[in-house]
């Protein structure tokens, strides 16, 4: 699987683990940076980044890393076909693909360290979306939201 991984200036830190981790289980990470936390890097811009890679087809899921993991999630979200959200545990982490069909992991690099965050993404990435019908027709239902707000 192709995934897209991104980072601001704050969540670089969890970079290096974060490959290691997404090459280590054989999946092909798509570099979106920042790899410095130098100069400020703005969390939107790196959501944007994510979204486009994702609606283009040069990945099929993201890692996306700020400082809380709240603002990445809350800006990735309001791109169309965007299921990101914020999980700092494991049931959140694989509940979020297998339910809700989640193709953005978001994570806060003041919140989690390097090895939680490794065993993060190998929940998310290890998950698979149910399609089981009740889970279908709430995703329906987002479409249309994303459709009547858009």
């Amino acid at each position: 699987m192709r995934v897209a991984l991104a980072f601001d200036h704050r969540g670089v830190k969890l970079r290096e683990r974060v490959f290691e981790v997404v090459t280590g289980l054989g999946h092909e990470p798509v570099d979106l940076g920042t790899d410095r936390p130098e100069p400020r890097i703005d969390y939107p811009d790196k959501a944007r980044e994510v979204g486009e890679a994702i609606r283009e087809g040069r990945a099929e899921r993201a890692v996306l890393i700020c400082g809380s993991g709240v603002g990445a999630s809350v800006a990735a979200c309001k791109i169309a076909g965007i299921r990101a959200a914020i999980c700092h545990d494991m049931y959140s982490a694989h509940q979020g693909v297998e339910h809700d069909d989640m193709n953005v992991l978001c994570l806060g690099s003041e919140v989690v360290g390097a090895e939680l965050a490794a065993d993060l993404v190998r929940v998310f990435l290890g998950a698979r979306f149910d399609g089981g019908e009740r889970y279908v027709r709430r995703l329906h239902k987002i479409e249309e939201m994303e459709k009547a707000h858009g």
